[in-house]
């Protein structure tokens, strides 16, 4: 390891589009090209690298992730047949699944909920390259460049294999090419999933296949190749594209659906073509130069990449000698020192999972856009009960903001579908958590959400109020008027679910509202009213909501009604029994003491009505004290939950050892990292599967240790571990209020910091027993030299 425009796929999506902010794709529409090569120098670009290609059987342990935000690709680097297995996000079977069950609750199946599957799966098949045949073999994942590159020796030639998923072209692209003289014959092979026949067009050296699934979703892929300079033979025949005595190869493949945001379209796009398009594009970008196309994908990446960056520290020489799944290894052996750049290698790693799976199309899933196959665990779907929102809260904190866009369009996109299925179904007899009230208003989910509005396992009513959360967080650190607009209708018809699910009850003599029937996910009775996780969620959601009107100037009149009703919320009390913050509005616990989840403590993190700085300190030991009886191992998700929740809490060491316990390699546990650094969730004793929200919550966890903001307040290094401490730098950091940052320190503390502002705006900034109170214009900027030790 070493340190250093748009592309919808289908046509015609028109009103659609504009409604969720998704700017319609041109086919037709050439990227700009780059005038000279901006690749990052591999002498500074962060890499992962392995001595020996993937095991097949173990792709999803072992392959290397590359995507373009649509499509997503995931690649074994075996020199003489490599598999690839192709995704596009919107790849769904099932549709609106709004016919409740025999419990009243919704179906949560394959052929009903659906599930996101391969688009398809390619071979590149090299004759004669057999992993014995060949010498000085090396795979490389380049994350400043969004590379994976396979090398290997013949002979006396040097064989390249370049990969890469270009979001200007719209293709998984494969350069291939030698040194030495040497020539390339093979061929790649076109398959899909679902029984499709790939048929090829000789004339214009394509194989191709289109299909519809059993919902009527139209999808198609195309691949075609090109022989560079050097000459040589291309030509298409039955499933595969065909090279012979080439001296490079481009190899293209493209593919996509005819899915559009659209419910009242029924989320197809009836002008979309994708086996025309498929081929188009292919063709369209087989015309270039593997380098020119290789060129236009990284000048698109990398300035994305490279608007944050990251210092821990230095690693030794000998660490950086190890190739990554051996220097995983050794990190975790016991007494082994830091390894600062591997660490801030597995944050960029969070930051590439997120530019590669999340752009302006559909957002990532419990797997993004990586399968092993088409029956992923839980669908591959939308949690709503924390993974979903696990997967964005790294996007405004890294300076990603604009990966945040896939997933405020999926929601606008499904709120008419989830309005329309609440109001008609909630309420039903056999619903154990329907409304008492008889009423039922505005919106809400189920624990899991497709792409068609359908919604599945069971009711959710807390899920409408935590989507909202993430989706006003990203308002308070982008300060985007126009985006809070767009997400109000939103954030209103949440509120009017609760306006009519709420009962009064009586506490200490004092009339409160609280929660209906629910449950404290996942665990506990199920039927329990005024659970803390509710309480506290609609404790935030009122009060953003009535932020938010005043912002723009609309509803004031039911935002003063909602601001009642947050005025009368129960909320929690420490229990006298245990000592912990109460779960249930019960002083006794009725779940699991070392549960997962930590429903009961969402306002310690993502929200912070709980924290060290300010409100009761009674309610601040109490979830002290329930975070302890958590304990410190379980998934990953949950260990980078629980790292952030300790960060939030400055205990710097509990911080660290959670992120530590999720990088240690994989080998059979509850969690770990895999050898390609996917985290992995064990699901048997004999099965683990890939599941992302942990390779996107533990760097959220580490840059919570560096950079904690709220509205109105910044604190510095709140939670530096001492394996960080001796100096470091972030730069490009990103902080509520509508701020980014660039910080360096030195032995714990701040050396400099300077506080840019894109809206304007007034923060205060702490760090070291200092602070300083800032106000800027927009787009201004200030060094804080007060802040300086």
């Amino acid at each position: 390891m070493s340190t250093g425009p748009s592309r919808r796929f289908v046509l015609g999506l028109g009103a659609a589009l504009a409604l969720s902010g998704v700017p319609a794709f041109s086919a037709h529409a050439a990227p700009r090209r780059p005038a000279g090569s901006p690749l990052v120098p591999a002498a500074r670009a962060t890499t992962l690298w392995y001595p020996e290609p993937a095991d097949d059987e173990l792709l999803i342990e072992q392959g290397l992730p590359l995507g373009n935000g649509r499509l997503g690709a995931l690649v074994g680097g075996d020199p003489a047949a490599e598999i690839c297995h192709l995704t596009d996000a919107s790849m769904w079977t099932g549709g609106a699944n709004d016919t409740p069950d025999s419990d009243g609750q919704l179906p949560y199946g394959r052929d009903d909920f659906g599930s996101l599957t391969l688009l398809a799966r390619t071979t590149l098949m090299m004759p004669g390259h057999d992993r014995a045949a060949v010498t000085d073999y090396r795979r490389t994942l380049d994350l400043s460049n969004g590379l994976v590159t396979t090398a290997y020796t013949k002979g006396k030639v040097r064989y390249t294999r370049e990969m890469f998923v270009s979001a200007p072209d719209d293709a998984f692209v494969i350069r291939l090419s030698q040194s030495g003289g040497g020539k390339l014959t093979g061929a790649l092979a076109l398959s899909g999933t679902h029984g499709e026949s790939t048929t090829p067009d000789a004339a214009r050296r394509v194989a191709s296949f289109s299909a519809t699934l059993g919902n009527g979703l139209r999808y198609a892929a195309a691949a075609t190749a090109a022989a560079g300079q050097g000459g040589g033979e291309v030509a298409a025949s039955g499933s595969r594209v065909t090279f012979t005595d080439c001296a490079e190869v481009v190899i293209v493949i493209s593919g996509g659906t005819d899915y559009a945001p659209d419910h009242a379209a029924g989320f197809r796009d009836p002008d979309a073509d994708p086996l025309d398009l498929a081929r188009t594009k292919a063709r369209a970008a087989a015309a270039h130069a593997g380098t020119v196309l290789r060129d236009t994908h990284v000048a698109d990446y990398r300035p994305r990449y490279e608007r944050f960056t990251l210092d821990l520290g230095s690693s030794t020489s000998r660490q950086r000698r190890l190739d990554t799944w051996s220097r995983l290894k050794a990190r975790a052996a016991a007494g082994a020192a830091p390894d600062p750049e591997l660490e801030a290698s597995y944050l960029q790693f969070g930051r590439y999972l997120t530019l590669c799976g999340s752009r302006d199309g559909l957002p990532m899933g419990l797997q993004g856009v990586w399968l092993e196959g088409n029956t992923p665990d839980w669908m591959g779907d939308y949690h709503t009960d924390i993974n979903i929102q696990m997967n964005y809260w790294l996007a405004d904190r890294a300076g990603d903001s604009d990966t945040f866009t896939a997933f405020a369009d999926y929601c606008l996109a499904q709120l008419p579908a989830w309005s329309k299925v609440t109001q008609e179904k909630f309420q039903d007899s056999r619903n154990r958590y329907r409304n008492t009230s008889g009423e039922v208003a505005g919106w809400t989910v189920a624990f899991s959400t497709n792409p068609y509005g359908g919604l599945g396992w069971w009711w959710h009513p807390a899920g409408n109020a935590w989507l909202c959360e993430s989706l006003y967080e990203h308002y308070e650190f982008t300060q985007d008027a126009a985006y809070l607009a767009r997400i109000h209708p939103l954030l209103k018809g949440a509120c009017e679910f609760w306006e009519a699910r709420l009962i009064e009850t009586t506490v200490d003599g004092r009339q409160v509202l609280v929660d209906d029937h629910d449950w404290s996910p996942e665990h506990g009775p199920q039927d329990a009213r005024g659970i803390t996780y509710t309480q506290e969620l609609l404790w935030s959601l009122f009060g953003h909501y009535e932020e938010a009107c005043r912002t723009l100037g609309r509803d004031t009149a039911h935002a003063t009604t909602v601001a009642a009703l947050r005025e009368r919320l129960y909320l929690p009390r420490v229990s006298p029994k245990t000592g912990w913050l109460e779960e249930w509005m019960s002083e006794d616990n009725l779940g699991e003491t070392t549960h997962r989840h930590l429903s009961p403590l969402i306002n310690l993190f993502p929200g912070d009505r709980i924290r060290p700085d300010a409100g009761d300190p009674v309610i601040l030991k109490g979830a002290t004290e329930l975070l302890t009886a958590r304990g410190m191992e379980s998934y990953g998700w949950a260990c980078a939950w629980r790292a952030a929740c300790w960060a939030r809490l400055k205990n710097a060491d509990n911080a660290y050892d959670l992120v530590l316990t999720n990088l240690k390699p994989w080998a059979g546990g509850d969690t770990g990292t895999a050898m390609n650094f996917f985290d992995m969730y064990r699901v048997s004793d004999t099965r683990a599967i890939f599941q992302i929200d942990a390779n996107l919550g533990t760097p959220t966890a580490m840059l919570e240790m560096l950079v904690y903001s709220r509205p109105g307040h910044i604190e510095l290094l709140p939670a530096l571990p001492d394996a960080w401490a001796a100096a470091g730098s972030v730069k490009g950091a990103g902080a509520r209020g509508g701020f980014t940052l660039d910080m360096s320190w030195e032995r714990g503390r701040v050396r400099a910091v300077s506080l840019h502002s894109a809206a304007g705006g007034t923060t205060t900034v702490t760090a070291g027993g200092r602070s300083a109170r800032v106000t800027l214009k927009p787009g201004e900027t200030v060094a804080l030299t007060e802040l300086v030790v």
